[in-house]
Formats: C-alpha cells, sequence, structure tokens
C-alpha cells in the first residue's frame, strides 16, 4: 500500500524503512547494524522481534549504546564469522548499489560490519540517490600526522579537504582518530577511487563503499518504500 506525499514527514519515511527492513532479518542469525538517524529507526523496530535473534554486532558506541538500551544483546565483531545481513543508512547512492558513507565518522567500523556480511541492505531517503557520487563531501578517516599530507593528494586530483570539527577541535572517532571531509569530487569509478585511496599512507579508511556495496536499497519516497535491487 502506498499513501500520497503529504502523509509522511521526513521522521515517518525513516521509520517506514526501517520497519521495512525487518523482512531482511534472517530469525536466528546475528544482524549487523549500521550508524545514524535512518538506523536507529531500525533499531527500534528490530527490539520488537529482539526474541527472534541471537543479537547484533554494531558499528559504533552509539548504536551499540541504544541496542543494549533496548534489550538487544551486542557481540564483538571478532566473535563472528560472518553475518546474513547488514542494515545501513548510506550519504549518497548511485545507481549501481554503490554508496558514500561516513557523516556520521563511523565509516571504518561501518565498512568492518559491512565486510562479514553476505548481505547489504542500504536504507535511505530519496535525497540520498544521486547519479554520480561525490556531492556529498567524502570523509575520509585519517591518522593525524598525515591529514596535510592526504589532504594534498586530494587537492592534486581537484578536491578540497578539510578536517572535521567538533566543539572547536577536530573530531576524534570511535578509534582515536580524524575525519578529512573532501568536496569537489566526481567519483565514477567508485571500486577504483576506493582501491586507490585506501592505499595512501596514512589512510584508515575512505568513505565509498564499492567493494562493500548494497545488495538491496530501501528508498523513502513521498509514494512510500521503493525496494531497489543491485
Amino acid at each position: 500500500m502506498t499513501t500520497s506525499a503529504a502523509s509522511f514527514s521526513q521522521d515517518e519515511l525513516k521509520a517506514l524503512v526501517g520497519q521495512a527492513a525487518l523482512a531482511y532479518v534472517v530469525p536466528g542469525e546475528i544482524v549487523g547494524v549500521g550508524t545514524g538517524s535512518t538506523v536507529n529507526k531500525f533499531i527500534d523496530a528490530l527490539a520488537t522481534i529482539k526474541d527472534q535473534i541471537p543479537g547484533a554486532v554494531s558499528s559504533s558506541v552509539a548504536s551499540t549504546e541504544r541496542l543494549k538500551a533496548l534489550g538487544i544483546k551486542v557481540l564483538d565483531a571478532n566473535e563472528v564469522a560472518s553475518l546474513s545481513v547488514y542494515i545501513d543508512g548510506a550519504d549518497e547512492i548511485d545507481g549501481r548499489g554503490y554508496m558514500v558513507k561516513g557523516g556520521g565518522a563511523a565509516l571504518t567500523r561501518e565498512k568492518i560490519v559491512a565486510a562479514l556480511a553476505e548481505r547489504f541492505v542500504c536504507i535511505a531517503d530519496a535525497s540520498k540517490r544521486v547519479e554520480v557520487l561525490g556531492d556529498f563531501p567524502l570523509p575520509v578517516e585519517v591518522i593525524p600526522m598525515a591529514a596535510a599530507q592526504i589532504a594534498s593528494r586530494f587537492k592534486a586530483m581537484g578536491g578540497r579537504a578539510e578536517i572535521r570539527m567538533k566543539d572547536g577541535a577536530p573530531l576524534v572517532t570511535d578509534n582515536g582518530q580524524h575525519i578529512l571531509d573532501v568536496r569537489g569530487l566526481k567519483i565514477a569509478e567508485p571500486l577504483a577511487f576506493e582501491s586507490d585511496v585506501n592505499q595512501w599512507p596514512g589512510v584508515v579508511t575512505v568513505g565509498v563503499f564499492a567493494h562493500q556495496k548494497a545488495s538491496v536499497c530501501l528508498l523513502g519516497t513521498p509514494e512510500g518504500v521503493q525496494t531497489l535491487n543491485y
């Protein structure tokens, strides 16, 4: 069933896709859980079937706290050989399922959990769907002593990299590192771009998810939830 555009607020769309993602949770299996406001809606929905799953692997401190508060057991990624599904949002997703992620600064842990999963289900609103990645500032987690060197490399590619700040100081990730946000890029070949940048000295993780791309995207649109398969 679909409902007219006027019926849905942004918050309601996030709740709709979060609820829709429950269909991809396999009873009896551990779930990979991402980070962000849309994922928070999924976590709330997951709590309604928590008795059907042994627990979750979380990609951030914030998600871990929310899962535990709702009575869902959280396991360390090192305790889990594989996951049937990882459910997370995206800052951008293109027509092939390639994504830019990291607006919430959890990109490294998100990529680690995504790599454990057989299937990545992206939950997002329609504004995140793009033709070419790059309009959203690309997050790159870096070791602080390499930040200026990495920024220079992006400048040579036509990008403008800035350290992400919080409360007047560089933001520190859950891993104790910094984030460069890179503007001005058009990422037409995400697989090659991710492979290249990940090899630069001092890069912890680049926020292009091409090797860990989405298998499915549940997109919140004015008409309701649209399912895209890649």
